[in-house]
């Protein structure tokens, strides 16, 4: 079974999101004072005496009207409670009770999960009075906190664990593989997901920016066990403005630095932008396994040259990813979505591939003897062995009579070598040289 989940739930600036950060201890929702800055759900893991579980994080519910984001927000926070064994719905004790509280209320009265009232923004001993004006809400004993101040938080974790269901285990999350979906804003990084999911898990408008935080959605498929995350669009500096999105780009980036692949998706009318390089550019750093897909591919005129060209176009641009394989996809029609996960699986493979010491040795003297290191003064370097050390990005470590000696010609020569004979296709490696003597 997998570990329970815990929506938190609300009305706009309640505090639900600094509640998701104290819980998570660390700082994984965005918090901003400006309501609705929570879009998505936002998943994390928490612990409680012994007791794992994931909390999502959701939007908050407004009554219902023609605006695209509060009318698609509020379908999250729907969709975050089916999820959920159980809910905490969070009100605020300073502005007491609303219409909008009421209005939140009979939407879990109907969805008929476990529910835990929290009033959140009780500061002081005092404000405890405020509490009981929930008691009208009429779905069970309110519990007062303040998530800021990290006050009465015990007391609602035991009343939410209490509400576990009683085969609840926890799942090794280490099977899964953490895939990020990356890419400039509105090139259809939340359609693929969705697409993948088949469901509407995320937020998607023609609206640039919607997904403000990196979001993460747990799939099963005969490739295996995969965490997508779905990240915010990065823009140029200059053209980001809010702070809630300069906070975006930095949980995108941390995203990139947890995934175990990245997914680069470019706008095939668009092409390759220099944004697109930046944020490809930092996997390659991080050695990342890294895949290229080309979306919207349905609306290009095309002809049996078409692909082609548009290869060796990205392929100029993004010089430095010769490994990366293409896939060019429609997430609108479904064109070779279903082939998504299975690169992705190739990708992760040789991601975590393992090369025996003996095989790498002897591909490595084959290697020195077709192409000698050059001189360097009057020196030359030797290798005298090589062997590998880890693995997400395979590493090898070259022990070397000085690696002052190495040029970078030569270190670009034998990283192409392992390419050549162990296919590495899809994952950065991380070539490493010691000194060590005859």
């Amino acid at each position: 079974m997998a570990k329970p989940i815990v929506a938190i739930v609300g009305r706009p600036n309640v505090g639900k999101s600094t509640l998701f950060n104290k819980l998570a201890g660390k700082r994984i929702a965005i918090v901003e004072d400006t309501p609705g800055v929570t879009r998505d759900r936002i998943y994390a893991e928490a612990e409680w005496l012994n007791n794992k579980f994931t909390i999502i994080d959701t939007g908050g519910i407004e009554p219902e009207n023609d605006d695209i984001i509060i009318s698609q927000m509020r379908r999250q926070a729907q969709i975050a409670i089916e999820m959920a064994d159980v809910t905490m719905f969070i009100v605020d004790g300073k502005h007491g009770l609303t219409d909008a509280d009421n209005e939140v209320a009979q939407m879990l009265r109907k969805s008929k999960k476990s529910v835990v009232l929290v009033v959140n923004k009780v500061d002081r001993n005092s404000d405890e009075d405020n509490i009981y004006e929930f008691y009208n809400l009429g779905i069970g004993d309110p519990i007062a906190i303040s998530s800021s101040q990290g006050l009465g938080l015990g007391d609602m974790l035991d009343k939410v664990v209490e509400k576990f269901p009683n085969d609840a285990s926890e799942e090794d999350e280490n099977e899964y593989i953490r895939v990020a979906v990356v890419g400039r804003p509105n090139v259809g990084k939340s359609s693929l997901v969705n697409k993948i999911l088949g469901e509407e898990k995320h937020i998607v408008s023609d609206i640039p920016g919607t997904t403000r935080d990196a979001v993460d959605s747990y799939i099963e498929t005969e490739y295996g066990k995969f965490t997508l995350i779905d990240t915010a669009g990065l823009r140029r500096k200059s053209k980001i403005k809010e702070q809630i999105e300069r906070y975006s780009a930095v949980r995108t980036l941390a995203a990139i630095e947890n995934a175990d692949v990245c997914l680069l998706m470019v706008d095939a009318n668009e092409g390759v932008a220099e944004q697109d390089e930046k944020i490809i550019g930092y996997a390659h750093e991080l050695n990342k396994a890294i895949m290229i897909i080309v979306n919207k591919w349905d609306v290009i005129e095309k002809d049996d040259k078409t692909m082609n060209k548009f290869k060796t176009e990205i392929g100029y641009k993004l010089s430095f990813l010769k490994y990366a394989p293409f896939l060019f996809i429609s997430a609108k029609t479904g064109q070779r979505v279903n082939k998504v996960l299975k690169m992705a699986r190739s990708c992760y493979d040789n991601y975590t591939k393992r090369i025996k010491t003996g095989v790498l040795n002897e591909v490595i003297s084959k290697a020195v003897m077709m192409k000698e290191p050059p001189i360097v003064g009057t020196s030359r370097l030797k290798i005298y062995y090589v062997t590998q050390v880890a693995i997400k990005a395979p590493t090898f470590v070259f022990f070397v009579n000085n690696p002052a000696l190495l040029h970078f010609s030569y270190e670009r020569y034998l990283k192409n070598q392992l390419r050549q004979n162990f296919d590495f296709d899809g994952t950065g490696i991380k070539l490493l040289f010691r000194e060590r003597k005859e």
